[in-house]
């Protein structure tokens, strides 16, 4: 009997084992692709295509990863040895999947908080993220920057710095609403002895309220008559414009430099609108086209008297006896003395320019 070294006993035996294990991954691959097959062949009806169940993809990815790849090459029948590594790879994977676990994540906002940001940032436009944080943490709710920021990108509205240099005109009306005037002419023909004579009516109004005031009334208005004018509007007593901070107005010649270093010696910055851009200045245009068509286009005026009644009588009627609908229906200031708010009272009518303009109200019992 031939007796070998112990050292080469155990090289043997090593060997033996490694063919040995091989064959067996081999086997037991080919003999997991002979069931799946019988498996799918059983499973299918027509002429359509073998397809696997995850189950049986589970079982060929298990059983062919352990395999060399040569042996994979070898042994692979049914399909590719890329498919195989390609099915290991999703299992091993699906261990570390927990999206089916995962919660909803962090809650959003209520819409409270969220409409909240969003009329600051409106009404703010100069207040940044940070700056809008502050403020709502002020109001005793808990809210970071970066949620405010998202909060405002969904809602389209850009960073503060755009914010500022896209400012419209209305939001400009909207800040300034309180000290806010607008002026602007309209002219008056009244017929004289050689024809009629064009006289031009300058009027302020307070946007806010719509009141209106006659600033005056010239046929040949200039830079020294709109200095006066304007001396006398912002007479700090009883100055039309003793309140205001702005003075919206056209580019007409008539405002100049005069004008403007008067209002400027009381802090009020005239305004001007573009060129032929009369949306603007919409409260005077409006104005303008209510006493044209009220009053002005009912009359043929004659001399420069008549024209100023009319002009007054209308003004009057405007202040306390015309509902607005930009006021809500209401009047800009009303005549308290007689005022009768007993709904039993009988009514009476007040009449102006010979029944043209007509207040109606309740006489007290």
């Amino acid at each position: 009997m031939l007796y070998l070294p112990l050292q080469l006993q155990f090289l043997v035996a090593m060997i033996a084992y490694a063919i040995n294990e091989r064959m067996s991954r081999k086997m037991e691959y080919m003999q997991e692709e002979i069931r799946v097959l019988k498996e799918a062949l059983a499973a299918k009806t027509g002429t359509e295509r073998i397809t696997f169940t995850a189950k049986q993809r589970r079982r060929l990815a298990l059983k062919g990863k352990v395999l060399t790849p040569d042996e994979r090459r070898t042994c692979c029948q049914i399909v590719k040895p890329e498919t195989i590594l390609a099915w290991f790879r999703t299992l091993a994977a699906s261990k570390y999947d927990s999206s089916e676990k995962r919660g909803p994540g962090r809650p959003r906002k209520p819409q409270e908080v969220r409409d909240l940001v969003i009329k600051m940032a409106n009404e703010n436009p100069g207040w940044g993220y940070t700056k809008i944080r502050d403020a709502i943490r002020g109001l005793k709710i808990t809210i970071g920057r970066t949620t405010g920021s998202d909060i405002l990108c969904a809602a389209g509205i850009v960073p503060a710095p755009e914010r500022g240099r896209t400012r419209t005109w209305k939001k400009f009306i909207k800040v300034h609403l309180d000290t806010l005037y607008a002026c602007d002419f309209f002219t008056v023909e009244p017929l004289g002895v050689f024809g009629t004579v064009r006289y031009m009516v300058f009027f302020v109004m307070e946007v806010k309220t719509r009141a209106v005031e006659i600033a005056g009334i010239s046929v040949d208005p200039n830079g020294e008559w709109m200095k006066q004018v304007a001396r006398n509007l912002v007479d700090p007593v009883d100055g039309f414009l003793r309140r205001a901070t702005h003075l919206i107005h056209d580019r007409d010649p008539l405002f100049c430099d005069a004008f403007t270093d008067v209002l400027e010696s009381v802090g009020i910055e005239g305004v001007r609108i573009p060129v032929s851009s009369p949306n603007c200045n919409p409260h005077a245009e409006r104005f303008v086209r209510t006493v044209r068509d009220e009053c002005l286009d009912h009359f043929v005026l004659f001399g420069e008297r008549h024209g100023r009644l009319v002009v007054t009588e209308f003004v009057k009627h405007y202040l306390a006896e015309r509902f607005h609908q930009g006021i809500g229906g209401q009047l800009i200031s009303p005549d308290t003395t007689s005022a009768n708010d007993n709904a039993a009272g009988a009514v009476a009518c007040r009449s102006r320019l010979g029944r043209l303009l007509n207040f109606y109200h309740r006489v007290a019992a």
